[in-house]
């Protein structure tokens, strides 16, 4: 092609002042920002050539070549080269390539045009355009520049101040729009599985509404099914700050160039990474795009800013392509490393050739590039092979929830549960791509599993909640399913005592294997079905009396629902040579729950006295006390003297005290053995009934070790104590019992929730101090009811007391009684389950002697 360009004589325009002009002047006050557009034509020479010689112009930042007829085709070259506004330079030629006409679909007014070009702050141009074999060129040539304003500049009063030097567009007859899907714009589009990344507004970029009042359209059948991804021309590097006035370009030549109703792609990317919403009609909606020819009805396009033939796009750039790609895929159950089946809207080639048939179906990736649809290079050279790494960088595609309790499950729909959950999930993401799933129950992460993993459990209070299941992949980046709604209905939940029975004890490999429990390790126990002899139907929670013994290291053991995630809360501490028990009241799953050792090694055994059951059968709770039965010390409830080993002590419960004569099945006591003379264990049971080889408290001599036990009553409402070896003094503070009494509360599992931990602050003030007292807010707070709660289940530990003390729970607003609850010895870490009576939705916490710390974990609570 010969060069037709020469310098020449400006056109007569003039040049605007650059003072004022900076087209990286951020838009903070959100005003429409009103960009202009000179259109100079083009002188012909001869059939196949055009120029437009060397000249000045107004200033601008954007060109592209255009012509009348948008169904006429220019065949050749086409090149432009412009003049640095601030430097004088003129640069290289700059190739344009046009643009297929009908992207927008017939318009009225609708031109030809070259893609537009952003060339940076210019105030010259010039043109040359070649033939090919001699081709007639078509008319109405002109080179539209274009000028996006700044955000400091007012919007202009007049209209139509275009400074036109061409002939008026060719007036394209008006035809019927496709039929579209018209979305309100009061409704949200569908949630996505991916997160909504940041994107800057129309208003944020200074977009020029009233450059397009038409509104908005949709897809016709309102789902994405695929992402196109593009790249517009940059002839020059820019400044990520440019990138608004760059979109303000684009958006102005679309409409006022190729006569669209819009800006052309839906989002646009920089190379910082930043996000622009393009077309409008709402980020989170299925807007119909003009980006893509013959397949916008099934798709979105985002353009990423830059010329993408020599280098490829930046890692901020690409990260936030796949940002928004798996937002937009995730909203219709879409895989960005997915394919998908796409209608041809025309018949046409792609870049490699491929022929696509008019209303045939073909398979694409769900995230392509331009290319792969249409025969152009877009989206660059460089960028088109970097699409790869964004398909496997984006978060966990198609994350749903598949079943609940094993039922199949849909978004949003909802399902009941006596108190147990188990979800299975499904994801299209390999499981090597991902580090973990968390169950989310009202937001809060209740179970987390590796990344191969598919199912996890809980346990739910009752009520309505919302659930959902959230991965994070190796990259970092998390999806988050479509919620359901899962109600507890767990109601009327007794307690049905049973005698004390050894289900677990890894000294001799009953119930688990052989061995004690390594550090950072787990075991499952099934208590429920099977041999246990415990009902594998309706059982929502069990009382175990849990002994860890032989510990190599100072650690903790943590009780909770198989399945579910393990909570900050433990339910024994010990340090090495100490034997020590703890009553624990833990909610169940599939029948199974799972013990986890911190430290070092240690034998772990479980006896259970009793289980909490929705069948209808069982026993309500009534709060009592606390109030002291027994004390051997002083020949309360027993005779004055030591219990001798191998011998038992028979206490009288029903119809003492106030507690009544009939009805009452078991009873919950506060079991202290002190001063025993060798290290023994003490088994608390019916009277008359077989001695159990469960134990209730294990203790070593010289300490003082309580214990929480809930045992059974006999026929005539009687319990023994049984010790093992030694003398001991032994003490029994009975704070409930549950009867056949239609006055009682059931129970309901909501744990283990940290509710209280003054090394932190947590509930209450700091570290408690001698014969001081503090009250904890239980009621109304972490899923417990604000009323009717009658007691509340909590497993309470002392820690870094520094002196011998004794720590009593009570209910707040009554007289402290003179029972404990815990006894400790300086440098001692000691545990011990309570439940404990709530009268005005607090309890209180007292502290002997010195000062110590406390920490109580809520499990469960009883209401009416």
């Amino acid at each position: 092609m010969a060069v037709l360009g020469f310098q020449g004589a400006a056109n007569g325009l003039g040049t605007d002042p650059l003072e004022g002009i900076d087209y990286s002047a951020p838009n903070k006050a959100g005003d429409p920002v009103e960009g202009r557009m000179q259109k100079l034509a083009l002188k012909e020479k001869g059939d196949d050539k055009a120029v437009l010689s060397q000249q000045d112009t107004k200033p601008f930042g954007l060109l592209g070549v255009s012509w009348r007829n948008p169904s006429a085709k220019l065949n050749g070259s086409i090149e432009a080269r412009t003049r640095d506004a601030e430097s004088g330079k003129w640069s290289k030629w700059i190739s344009l390539e046009p643009v297929k006409a009908g992207l927008d679909g017939p318009r009225p007014g609708a031109r030809g045009s070259t893609e537009p070009v952003w060339v940076g702050l210019s105030d010259g141009a010039e043109v040359r355009i070649g033939g090919e074999g001699g081709a007639e060129l078509p008319d109405g040539l002109e080179l539209n520049l274009v000028d996006p304003g700044t955000a400091k500049a007012k919007k202009s009063k007049k209209k139509g101040d275009d400074l036109a030097a061409a002939p008026v567009a060719f007036a394209a007859p008006a035809v019927d729009p496709p039929p579209v899907v018209e979305v309100p714009p009061s409704v949200p589009g569908p949630a996505s599985t991916a997160p909504k990344p940041e994107v800057s507004s129309r208003v944020a970029w200074g977009a020029d509404e009233s450059l397009n009042d038409e509104g908005p359209t949709y897809l016709p059948d309102g789902k994405i099914k695929a992402v196109f991804v593009h790249h517009t021309t940059v002839a020059t590097p820019y400044e990520c700050a440019e990138s608004a006035a760059m979109v303000r370009s684009l958006h102005v030549y679309h409409i006022k160039t190729n006569g669209w109703r819009d800006l052309g792609y839906n989002f646009l990317v920089d190379r910082c990474g930043n996000v622009f919403e393009g077309r409008q009609g709402g980020v989170d909606q299925p807007v119909n795009g003009a980006h893509t020819y013959g397949w916008n009805a099934e798709s979105t396009g985002i353009a990423v800013l830059g010329d993408y033939t020599s280098v490829g796009a930046s890692p901020e750039a690409l990260a936030a392509v796949a940002d928004i790609a798996a937002y937009k895929l995730g909203q219709y159950d879409g895989d960005i490393n997915g394919t998908t089946t796409l209608v041809a809207g025309d018949t046409q080639k792609n870049y490699f050739g491929t022929q696509f048939t008019k209303g045939q179906s073909y398979t694409f990736k769900a995230l392509s590039g331009h290319r792969d649809a249409f025969n152009t290079q877009c989206p660059g050279i460089s960028l088109y092979p970097q699409l790869d790494s964004v398909r496997t960088s984006g978060p966990a595609a198609k994350l749903k929830i598949a079943k609940v309790n094993g039922v199949a499950a849909q978004p949003n729909a909802s399902f009941e549960t006596r108190g147990s959950l188990t979800v299975e999930w499904d994801t299209s993401t390999p499981g090597s791509r991902l580090t973990k799933f968390e169950l989310l129950v009202d937001g809060k992460s209740v179970a987390i599993t590796g990344g191969g993993a598919r199912q996890a459990s809980a346990s739910l209070a009752l009520g309505s909640h919302q659930v959902e299941v959230v991965a994070t992949a190796s990259n970092g980046k998390v999806a988050t399913s479509l919620p359901v709604t899962v109600v507890a209905a767990v109601k009327d939940v007794k307690f049905v005592p049973v005698a004390p029975k050894r289900l677990m004890d890894t000294r001799e490999g009953l119930g688990t294997p052989q061995g004690k429990v390594g550090e950072a390790r787990e075991v499952n126990l099934q208590v429920a079905g099977g041999t246990t002899g415990i009902p594998a139907d309706g059982v929502t929670a069990v009382a175990l009396n849990v002994t860890a013994t032989e510990p190599t290291r100072a650690s903790y053991v943590s009780v909770f629902p198989a399945g579910a995630s393990r909570a900050s809360a433990s339910n024994l501490n010990f340090t090495p040579g100490l034997t020590i028990p703890n009553m624990v009241i833990v909610p169940v799953n599939d029948g199974k729950v799972t013990f986890y050792n911190n430290a070092g090694d240690v034998h772990l055994l479980a006896d259970i006295t009793g289980y909490f059951t929705a069948s209808g059968a069982g026993s309500t709770y009534v709060s009592y006390g606390p109030t002291r039965l027994m004390d051997s010390r002083e020949g309360l409830g027993i005779p004055r003297q030591k219990i001798a080993g191998g011998q038992s002590a028979t206490l009288q419960v029903a119809g003492v005290g106030g507690i009544p004569a009939t009805g009452v099945k078991a009873v919950v006591l506060n079991v202290t053995a002190t001063e025993p003379t060798q290290s023994s264990f003490v088994s608390v049971y019916p009277a008359g009934g077989t001695l159990p080889t469960a134990s209730n408290l294990n203790f070593t001599a010289g300490r003082t070790i309580p214990n929480l036990v809930v045992v059974p009553v006999s026929a005539d409402g009687k319990v023994s104590f049984y010790n093992r070896a030694g003398d001991v003094h032994l003490i029994a503070d009975v704070t409930g019992y549950f009867s056949d009494s239609t006055a009682g509360s059931s129970h309901t599992n909501i744990g283990p929730r940290r509710l209280m931990d003054t090394r932190e602050g947590l509930g209450v003030p700091g570290t408690l101090g001698g014969d001081n007292t503090v009250t904890l807010q239980v009621a109304g707070i972490e899923g417990v009811p604000a009323t009717d709660v009658t007691a509340v289940i909590l497993n309470v530990t002392a820690t870094n007391p520094t002196q011998p003390s004794f720590v009593s729970v009570f209910p707040s607003g009554t007289t402290r009684p003179t029972a404990s609850n815990l006894n400790v010895t300086a440098g001692q870490t000691i545990p011990n389950l309570v439940i404990v009576p709530v009268v005005d939705g607090k309890v209180s916490f007292y502290n002997r002697a010195g000062r110590v710390d406390l920490i109580a974990d809520i499990t469960g609570y009883f209401s009416k």
